[in-house]
């Protein structure tokens, strides 16, 4: 594993990243019941803000039974289910093309577009977990 990333040096910003974190935790087991949520990437994302906040949280969430191996299966390099590339680009350009209808600068068009375009490439060149079978003892055997 790699070496631990420095907590922020800002205690507000460290408050908002933990809170965006539990958020994101949230959400992300919702979408281990509820098939239009992702899970894996607001996992990705909670762990991120952990990692930067608290230590601790970010330890109890990569090293729990039920939500620590979707995270730990991207932190090994083994890759991302292929759910949860479908939904990370889908979720993704949807926004992107929204944010750009409502957004009527040239400028802030083509850096949303540009962004989108590397996160998606970024994205798709990751490994992808094959698929697992379910069994009813084991959440991470359901894809998210």
């Amino acid at each position: 594993m790699p070496e631990p990333i420095p907590l922020h040096r800002h205690r507000a910003v460290r408050y908002v990243l933990l809170t965006v974190g539990w958020l994101c935790v949230v959400l992300g087991v919702i979408g281990i019941f509820l098939p239009v949520l992702p899970t894996t990437p607001f996992l990705l994302l909670a762990a991120a803000c952990f990692a930067r906040s608290s230590r601790r949280v970010y330890l109890w969430l990569i090293s729990h039974p039920r939500l620590g191996p979707w995270i730990r299966d991207y932190l090994h390099g083994k890759g991302l289910p292929l759910k949860a590339k479908v939904y990370a680009v889908s979720l993704m350009w949807a926004s992107i093309v929204l944010s750009c209808y409502l957004v009527e600068l040239p400028w802030a068009r083509a850096f949303m577009l540009i962004s989108a375009l590397l996160v998606s490439l970024y994205i798709l060149k990751q490994k992808t977990l094959p698929a697992r079978r379910a069994s009813p003892n084991n959440a991470h055997d359901k894809q998210p």
